[in-house]
């Protein structure tokens, strides 16, 4: 509670500070072949985040053709990111997968095994940053410099531990408060965590472009990498104004308040929305191919 009262604050008096002529100047001048790029990158994101449950899939041995796995994977992820995890990564999965035909164990293994990739992908990338000293908290920030290092290096050794764990461990099966984990082969565990290293790089670099160079690319995937955690403690779809004031509490200065929230709309467009529309579209063909499919 008293870190979205503190987000609430910040977002009002981030609010009053703001150029909003500057923000809509940016957003208006940003040429064609960046917004391109922006789009590229977010493009190859989605089509990396499909390969969670690619995973699964061969993990849980279930004959989902690819495709479907893919578009599946896609619609839920952009839901996901503008509705939240019940809606999309949950909800959406559940839906779709059993109206193709899968069982409910085996929803929920791919479900499963999805988060752990993005959380583990995330370990490894954010702790590599915060280990390097890429990010400096800013004064009277909680967590000091030194404590965010150490606080890398122990997210990296983690996500070693989960390797070595999936390669050493001869038990591979637990049940906690009822629900049962088990653990991939190191092959596909090591593949959660690459494709998910590359997901946030990727996510990172739209942001990058948006932001023309103003701002080294490290910086802008550590700053990610803090605001997504904080995202995800506030609970709040999208992260809606957490992230924007992550970035600007940490990159104002050197850059101003209408440049970051400029290239965070833009960004939010071309990685959200834009994606979610697409999605719509998607959902509604999956729902009919399922319905035909049942009718045979």
């Amino acid at each position: 509670m008293t870190f979205l009262v503190g987000v609430a604050a910040l977002l009002v008096a981030m609010a009053r500070r703001v150029d909003w002529d500057e923000v809509f100047e940016v957003i208006a001048g940003y040429p064609v072949t960046t917004l391109l790029a922006a789009g590229a990158f977010a493009a190859c994101s989605h089509l990396v985040y499909t390969g969670y449950d690619l995973v699964g899939r061969a993990w849980t041995g279930h004959r989902l053709p690819v495709w479907k796995v893919m578009a599946v994977t896609f619609v839920s992820y952009a839901f996901t990111l503008n509705l939240g995890t019940v809606v999309g990564g949950v909800g959406l999965r559940l839906r779709l997968y059993s109206r193709f035909g899968l069982s409910t164990g085996d929803i929920s293994r791919v479900v499963g095994l999805s988060m752990a990739t993005n959380w583990l992908g995330y370990l490894v990338i954010a702790g590599t940053v915060f280990a390097a000293g890429v990010i400096v908290p800013p004064p009277g920030c909680e967590i000091g410099a030194l404590a965010l290092r150490a606080l890398g290096a122990v997210m990296v050794l983690a996500g070693i531990a989960y390797l070595v764990v999936c390669w050493r461990s001869k038990r591979r099966e637990w049940t906690v408060r009822g629900h049962e984990i088990s653990l991939p082969p190191l092959r596909l565990a090591a593949m959660q965590i690459a494709l998910s290293c590359v997901n946030w790089a990727l996510m990172a670099a739209v942001i990058f472009v948006l932001m023309q160079g103003r701002v080294g690319y490290p910086t802008v995937l550590g700053v990610l990498l803090i605001a997504a955690v904080a995202g995800a403690a506030a609970h709040i779809p999208a992260g809606l104004g957490v992230l924007e004031a992550v970035f600007i509490a940490l990159l104002v200065p050197p850059l101003t308040h209408g440049g970051v929230l400029g290239a965070l709309i833009a960004y939010r467009a071309i990685y959200y929305l834009a994606p979610l529309l697409v999605a719509c579209g998607g959902y509604l063909l999956l729902e009919a191919m399922a319905r035909r499919d049942a009718g045979r």
